[in-house]
């Protein structure tokens, strides 16, 4: 491990004490009533579950922006983070709350079946892009249809409040579906390394050097799939971390789109650790939702990055 993720890995395991800590009221241990059940059993794992979740976004980002050659690229363009969140807003349309992950997660993987299916054998990167973005599109609609024929408005509100992204009451059972999932999809992606390294001197010449257009697709598309459809299935959508955290480490790498997906791992853990711990500590009647609080820190951002990239096309 190199210098820039030592220091990383640092920063995520002395910013967990903190989420410990940190809320409405700060926890003191000593003398806070049922301290340890607090810690075990709703900070703690909450704490884990925002380190869980940034960590599959932000290598999931810096896999798509590899893949994509686009720094403005986001797993969001796949359409399978829209896929779970369909399936997600049916089960919460049916009263089936409790069965609200495993709805996600057929979402997402019904995406992750489609996207493959369409954009098919020959891993034509335009197809593939048009593909994600029209199935972002149609789970977009989709969504908006079922939301406007939500059976009353208790559903409708727990729909919108649900999309809105948040680790509110979350708990070890949580953790226990995401974290497997995230691992996984983090070690498709490292196996696309290779593949998405050779792919920035273009795609004739990674064929040139024996990278399958199909596999390297594959290997995203599963990456991708595990990691953002079960961090949707357990907190709804949070944003921008795909984006932002990639644009953060790169000039602490190398450039190469391989050596950029532990530290994107990592910096994306620590974001979403510590806008988790920030929506706690705000002194509002009710708890700023996560994936709001990632978007008032994202948008600004982007347009930044669009600015910069203007004036360097000037």
């Amino acid at each position: 491990m190199n210098r820039t993720n030592l220091i990383l890995a640092a920063l995520v395991a002395l910013a967990l004490p903190l989420s410990l800590l940190a809320g409405r009221i700060w926890l003191d241990p000593a003398t806070t009533p049922h301290a340890s059940v607090i810690l075990a059993e709703l900070r703690l794992p909450r704490g884990v579950l925002a380190i869980v979740i940034g960590a599959g976004l932000g290598a999931s980002g810096a896999a798509m922006q590899g893949y994509l050659r686009n720094p403005l690229a986001d797993p969001g363009l796949f359409g399978i983070a829209p896929g779970a969140a369909l399936g997600a807003v049916i089960s919460l349309n049916l009263g089936l709350t409790g069965a609200l992950p495993f709805f996600a997660l057929a979402g997402a993987a019904g995406a992750m079946a489609l996207l493959a299916l369409i954009a098919g054998r020959t891993g034509g990167i335009a197809l593939f892009t048009l593909a994600g973005m029209m199935l972002a599109s149609l789970a977009g609609a989709l969504v908006s249809l079922i939301i406007s024929f939500a059976p009353n408005a208790f559903a409708m509100s727990e729909i919108v409040t649900w999309l809105m992204g948040a680790l509110t009451d979350r708990g070890w059972a949580e953790v226990e579906l995401a974290a497997p999932l995230t691992l996984a999809g983090i070690a498709c992606l490292a196996m696309a390394g290779r593949g998405l390294d050779a792919l920035t001197l273009g795609e004739a010449a990674a064929r040139s050097l024996g990278i399958h257009p199909g596999r390297l697709q594959a290997w995203l598309i599963a990456g991708v799939g595990l990691t953002v459809g079960s961090g949707v299935a357990v907190a709804g959508i949070v944003g921008f971390v795909g984006l932002i955290v990639p644009h953060l480490v790169r000039p602490l790498t190398d450039r190469r789109p391989s050596s950029l997906l532990l530290p994107s791992a990592l910096a994306g853990a620590l974001l979403v650790l510590l806008a988790d711990c920030l929506c706690r500590v705000l002194p509002m009647v009710t708890e700023l939702r996560l994936g709001i609080a990632l978007s008032l820190l994202g948008a600004p951002f982007f347009l930044a990055l669009l600015l910069r990239m203007r004036r360097g096309l000037a």
